[in-house]
């Protein structure tokens, strides 16, 4: 060791005389020693880059063994220390701070000695003094202490960053629980705005700096070690207090800040800089975890249910109904561009904190929490309908969009068992015709979403379908210009409103006529209908296809095979409308994509049937019988094409899940035989029955004649099929199958 180097000397002296008060600390309690030593070693550490490798060389020695048992000894009893020794542990976090920087091999050798530990247990005991609910106020702690805090932390950063074991080590301490609840309490974010101070009692900068300083290495050393675990989450349920207290510093009412902290500009901007970022790093830890973590999820939902303190649901939705952009960030000198970014910032929050919200409704086991059918007022449910009513009232420029989604898109996870969504139907609640106001051509799509949504949940209950059929849903739905062009780029929200149409459809006749004729003129080319089919048409999406062509199917049925006044002349308009070549085309299109769904092969088959039987009907229908079916291929689904958070279909109808087409038959008949042949036996008697009940009229001698001239066609169904029928009609399987086949055949004669 060269003399002419006295920092690398006066390092490796002070090193050494460490090693010999750690020897004597018991006896003589000489933590003044021990301090001045050790900042003169960490003063040292600082150096880098000079011609002796004093970090390494240093590493190697029993520092990293004397530096964990000195902070041992200062920490015996109470893990926090007193005041004779705080400034001893200070500096002897600084030297294993500064040892392993940038330095792997001394992040193994003091990881291996047990500094790391001996870190969190400093932490750990600073935490144990916390209130068990998250306070506003910043927790009081001497200049020292926070000092000590903020320089562990530091340390922690030092020996985890790019370093995976020391990472691993302190995640199974659960390290980042500690640092939360420790960040939190000291910097509450806001609560610099609220520091009072007097002309004989000042405000102490240096404290709020530091606690700022805190807050910012607490959130670099949690994301160091998110990144490290990217398959568990870090943070549990006893997380939430400290997660959403953060929301609070950005809802109002706001403090009028008069202290110096707000008077100094840099200060100022600093401190609204660690706001916004603290609200960052809590909305995206609350979206995550409320994805990922089941317990998570129940606990939010839980605690409102309850009245849990705190109430951490209910500050997430305060957080989303009410929280504003801080009014000191227009003071004059702020810079409008970072103002911009905060801005922003807020705005994605709450969109993340929307997205934990709808996954909080969307967990099965919530459903029944935070469904309350006595409706108390602050309640979740009154809550969601309140911002649903709130939008209907007030004009088209006041209208909270982010309010609309996150009440549309929770209130279409609650509504899964039946009598949650005839609540919502029937009054005191009654949602529908709030909903209906906002289908309007000019509405953003993520409220179309859901709002649409919503609605497709309520229509599957049969006692709904009339109620949203008076509040006209049909005819919003056709004026909202969701199944034009413009709208193709969000499938998602196509589909909810085809699916909606079909939900309304079903065994409805009134809706059916609704959804079959235009309200004025009572024609069917800018229906409900027309447009969905159109979509279909267009459209490469085999889902969007077979979908739409189910709503024509529900119509024909309720139409054609419904209970009433079946020549009611509005009826009889609709059936008129839909009995055509385009229909027929439809659904025997749907039948050659369904071979693996038995139920859409029975609905296009029972809805062939029914539109053969009326007038030019079976017409149609054997002309799209016979003819080419096309060739379909699916690209890539655009459902994903908006960012908006999902909303659990339980009972998805059959087939809504297709997502590629089989290949095609070359015609329906090629599917006819297929059916009747049965060869895998899976389609069922009914399928089979039904089919031969279709191919009755489609055979029939009859048809020769009203289809001008299509006897070969009719002969090309009776050929292909004829021989097929006549073994069914004497199978034993069935006698309901063998009727029907032999009905059919009798039919031909």
């Amino acid at each position: 060791m060269s003399a002419s180097d006295p920092a690398v000397s006066s390092s490796s002296r002070a090193a050494r005389e460490l090693g010999d008060l750690l020897a004597s600390i018991e006896v003589n309690d000489n933590w003044p020693a021990v301090e001045t030593t050790a900042q003169t070693l960490a003063n040292g550490l600082r150096i880098r880059g000079g011609p002796v490798d004093e970090h390494t060389a240093l590493g190697k020695t029993f520092l990293p063994q004397t530096l964990t048992s000195l902070l041992k000894a200062a920490l015996k009893g109470p893990r926090v220390p007193d005041e004779t020794r705080a400034t001893a542990v200070f500096e002897l976090l600084r030297v294993g701070a500064n040892l392993c920087m940038d330095h792997n091999d001394n992040r193994g050798q003091l990881l291996d000695a047990g500094f790391p530990q001996v870190v969190v247990s400093l932490l750990e005991g600073y935490a144990e003094s916390l209130p068990e609910i998250p306070s506003q106020q910043p927790l009081p702690l001497s200049n020292s202490h926070l000092r000590i805090v903020k320089t562990a932390i530091g340390a922690l950063l030092n020996l985890s960053l790019g370093y995976e074991p020391v990472q691993t080590r302190l995640i199974s301490l659960e390290v980042p629980v500690t640092l939360l609840r420790i960040s939190i309490a000291i910097y509450p974010p806001g609560a610099w705005m609220a520091a009072g101070e007097t002309d004989t009692e000042p405000i102490d900068m240096e404290s709020w700096l530091v606690r700022k300083g805190i807050s910012e290495w607490s959130w670099r050393a949690i994301s160091s070690l998110k990144d490290n675990q990217a398959q568990q989450p870090l943070f549990g349920p006893e997380s939430l207090p400290s997660l959403v207290l953060p929301l609070k510093a950005f809802v109002p009412p706001f403090p009028v800040p008069v202290n110096s902290l707000y008077a100094d500009a840099n200060i100022r901007t600093s401190l609204f800089v660690t706001d916004v970022e603290n609200l960052e790093e809590v909305s995206e830890l609350l979206e995550t975890l409320t994805m990922d973590v089941e317990d998570v999820r129940h606990a939010l939902a839980r605690g409102m249910a309850l009245n849990a303190e705190p109430p951490c649901l209910a500050f997430m939705l305060d957080f989303i109904g009410s929280a504003e952009y801080v009014p000191g960030w227009l003071d004059a000198d702020t810079s409008p561009n970072e103002v911009a970014r905060w801005k922003h910032a807020v705005d994605l929050c709450k969109t993340a904190v929307i997205k934990a919200v709808v996954e909080t409704a969307g967990e099965e086991d919530n459903v029944d929490i935070l469904w309350d059918d006595t409706f108390p007022e602050n309640g979740f449910v009154m809550r969601m309908t309140k911002w649903l009513r709130d939008a209907q009232d007030v004009g088209p420029g006041g209208v909270r969009d982010d309010l609309i989604i996150c009440a549309t898109l929770s209130l279409g996870n609650l509504v899964r068992r039946e009598h949650h969504s005839i609540a919502l139907v029937k009054p005191p609640i009654s949602v529908i015709s709030g909903l209906v106001t906002l289908l309007t051509p000019a509405t953003d799509i993520k409220v179309k979403h859901g709002v649409i949504g919503l609605l497709k949940h309520l229509a599957q209950s049969p006692s709904n379908r009339p109620v949203l059929g008076e509040t006209h849903v049909l005819e919003a739905l056709r004026s909202s210009e969701i199944f034009g062009n413009k709208a193709d780029v969000a499938e998602i929200v196509q589909m909810s409103a085809i699916n909606l149409s079909k939900h309304l459809c079903t065994n409805n006749v009134t809706n059916a006529i609704t959804c079959v004729l235009d309200a004025e003129d009572e024609q069917f080319s800018t229906s409900c209908l027309s447009q969905v089919l159109a979509l279909s048409r267009r459209s490469d999406s085999v889902p969007v296809k077979s979908e739409g062509a189910r709503v024509l199917v529900n119509v024909v049925k309720s139409l054609c095979s419904s209970s009433g006044d079946l020549q009611e002349r509005r009826r009889q308009l609709a059936i008129q409308a839909v009995t055509s070549l385009d229909s027929a085309n439809a659904l025997t299109q749907l039948l050659g994509r369904s071979k693996k769904h038995v139920i859409l092969l029975n609905e296009s088959i029972v809805a062939m049937a029914l539109l053969a039987h009326q007038p030019k009907g079976a017409v149609f229908v054997l002309d799209a019988v016979v003819a080419e079916l096309p060739k379909e291929i699916s690209p890539p689904s655009r459902q994903n094409s908006i960012d908006v958070p999902s909303v659990s279909a339980p009972g998805a109808a059959a087939g809504s899940d297709l997502v590629s087409p089989v290949v095609a038959s070359s015609t329906a008949i090629d599917m006819f035989t297929l059916i009747l042949k049965n060869t895998e036996g899976k389609f069922p008697m009914e399928l089979r029955t039904n089919l031969c009940a279709l191919l009755g009229e489609l055979g029939r001698e009859s048809l020769k004649e009203e289809s001008g001239g299509r006897d070969r066609e009719v002969e090309r169904v009776r050929e292909a099929t004829r021989p097929l029928l006549e073994v069914a009609q004497v199978t034993p399987e069935s006698l309901v199958l063998s009727a029907a086949a032999r009905k059919a055949l009798e039919t031909w004669r």
